[in-house]
């Protein structure tokens, strides 16, 4: 084996590489842009070169301690916002709905959708005194007001009002009588029955609500009991007991107000006259220009109470 099969280690003889061309071939180029035989011919593909980066921003490290737990993974802003706007949009849904619901519910009145036109008017009426009532009592109270810091008069405007604040304290308590316009009305019960406690309680509640002022309830014997705050009504074989005095029917209420108030409240659909002629009795009510409320309670004497000086 020669030496060229030892180098090579395969038993060959290295393959001879190819050299430069010798002789006017192998010559330089002699142009002066002649591209440098050792480089790469123009013909061969050039790889591209990778396109630079943009470096990503450094994240700094958590630090995390043996004993903390790994912290969860924020939430990304645009699930907050979407979960945020459901939640918003439910609860304007419930909203709408339990409006709606309630004004459907407030609209729809069954009692005044039954009411007919002549009783809707009384009712208006009735509201429209109520409101002039109260305006004429704001009225004179203010001007008292006046009166009573005007000066050199305010000590005598003051006894006349304290003068005029016990009066009517004396009527509505019963121990004063009064006079005035206002209605007679009249209670016959149905043939072989009583007229019960509750019916004539409800009268006087009503005329109560209509601004009646003052009033007294007799019997077929004419024996009269004042009507005030305290007075109790009970059912009495043949009659009734008010405040502990027997009445026995038919029963005439003497009333101070005003009448076509008081009228109204009385004839409301389902009220007091409606409901006794229902059970087969009936209601007569009788206006009068002046009325009078003569009888009086009996003060009730005080144990305990006494006035501030």
């Amino acid at each position: 084996m020669s030496e060229e099969h030892r180098e090579t280690g395969t038993g060959w003889p290295r393959p001879a590489g190819p050299g430069r061309p010798t002789g006017p071939a192998g010559e330089p180029d002699p142009r002066p842009d002649a591209p440098d035989p050792d480089e790469l011919s123009p013909l061969a593909p050039v790889e591209p070169e990778p396109a630079e980066r943009e470096p990503e921003p450094e994240v700094p490290p958590v630090e995390e301690s043996a004993g903390d737990e790994p912290q969860a993974k924020p939430v990304p802003a645009s699930r907050r916002w979407s979960s945020a706007g459901a939640m918003i949009a439910v609860l304007l849904a419930l909203l709408g709905f339990t409006l709606v619901v309630q004004l459907k519910t407030t609209s729809t009145d069954p009692t005044l959708a039954a009411t007919r036109e002549e009783d809707l008017v009384r009712i208006s009426s009735d509201l429209d005194s109520r409101e002039r009532r109260l305006r004429q009592d704001i009225e004179a109270l203010e001007e008292s007001q006046r009166q009573l810091r005007s000066g050199a008069q305010g000590r005598e405007a003051a006894l006349e009002e304290a003068t005029r604040r016990a009066d009517e304290l004396g009527i509505l308590a019963g121990t004063l009588p009064a006079v005035g316009p206002g209605l007679l009305v009249r209670f016959e019960a149905p043939p072989g029955k009583e007229l019960s406690s509750a019916r004539i309680l409800d009268a006087v509640q009503e005329l109560r609500g209509a601004g009646a002022e003052a009033m007294q309830i007799a019997g077929s014997d004419g024996s009269a009991v004042r009507v005030i705050a305290s007075t109790y009504f009970v059912d009495a074989g043949g009659g009734l007991v008010v405040d502990g005095r027997r009445l026995s029917g038919p029963y005439t209420i003497t009333v101070i107000g005003d009448p076509a108030t008081m009228r109204t409240a009385l004839n409301i659909p389902g009220g007091v006259v409606a409901s006794v002629r229902d059970d087969g009795g009936n209601v007569t009510l009788e206006d009068r220009e002046a009325v009078e409320v003569s009888q009086l309670h009996a003060p009730i004497k005080l144990d305990h109470a006494r006035p501030v000086s």
